[in-house]
């Protein structure tokens, strides 16, 4: 099949093109294709008459999102309808990647796909609308919500916690849990829904939950970095956005396709780091 990327210069963009290796992949950056131009996204799938689009583009500035509005809706979800307008009309099918911010994360329990969602942020409340855009345009749909995603490059999470570390003690949020991804994996099981015809909404995430302090404790002991480590709560770090303060994603798809631990994931990553970066 001929499959186009969006966003294949972010973490999960980067991963799709390996995992999707016995296909024909069109790997299309933000430069290549801005997916909230209307007229560039047409152009683009009229071109390469696409088979499948993956949507991994997307405003993931989460904070700045609160006072950036537009911003965050311009790329999540204003962008999937445009893609969604444009895969309908050619009878293509469309992956959209969401996220855990969909929910409020006030459950008590993880996740699955027949959730209702609650979001509490811009950043959540943009993704949803940009998941509600797809169900409503074209019924050949997969949306995949997926959680706390890291790769070797890119700016994330365990990235920062590594040039942290070079300046000594950390303080790290021991009160929000989650399901960290590793980027390669979440691609593999997107490749995976190519053989699927059972359209829909998916649950990919690392498989288990950590907090914030429990996955850095577990990044450096990886990495053999002897620097303390102190759990705190989210008080400590006010920011301008919700985050869900239990949120992992489980599944009830049936059958499900279920990604590897998050630790398997983390312990890939640490492997495949050229260098720790300092500073």
């Amino acid at each position: 099949m001929k499959i186009l990327v969006a966003g294949a210069d972010g973490q999960l963009g980067r991963s799709l093109p390996e995992a999707l290796r016995d296909h024909e992949v069109v790997a299309c950056s933000r430069k290549t294709l801005d997916i909230a131009n209307a007229e560039n996204v047409a152009e683009m799938i009229g071109r390469h008459s696409p088979d499948i689009v993956v949507n991994a583009a997307a405003w993931n500035q989460v904070d700045r999102s609160e006072t950036d509005i537009a911003a965050a809706y311009r790329t999540n979800a204003i962008g999937p309808r445009n893609l969604a307008v444009a895969t309908a009309a050619c009878q293509s099918i469309l992956v959209h990647v969401s996220t855990d911010y969909v929910f409020d994360g006030e459950t008590g329990r993880p996740y699955v796909e027949t959730d209702t969602p609650r979001p509490r942020s811009v950043y959540g409340a943009s993704k949803l609308a940009g998941e509600e855009a797809v169900r409503r345009i074209n019924p050949r749909h997969h949306i995949v919500r997926t959680a706390w995603v890291f790769h070797e490059q890119g700016n994330n999470f365990p990235r920062t916690m590594i040039r942290l570390a070079a300046n000594g003690p950390l303080r790290v949020v021991d009160d929000q849990i989650g399901s960290p991804t590793y980027a390669p994996h979440l691609a593999e099981g997107i490749a995976r829904l190519m053989t699927q015809t059972a359209y829909g909404t998916w649950h990919m995430a690392g498989r288990g939950e950590t907090s914030w302090f429990h996955f850095t404790r577990a990044l450096l002991e990886n990495l053999k970095i002897d620097v303390e480590v102190s759990p705190v709560a989210t008080e400590a770090f006010p920011r301008p956005a919700h985050r869900p303060a239990y949120a992992p994603l489980s599944t009830s798809r049936n059958p499900p396709i279920e990604l590897p631990s998050w630790q398997e994931g983390l312990a890939t990553f640490c492997a495949k780091l050229e260098e720790v970066p300092q500073g």
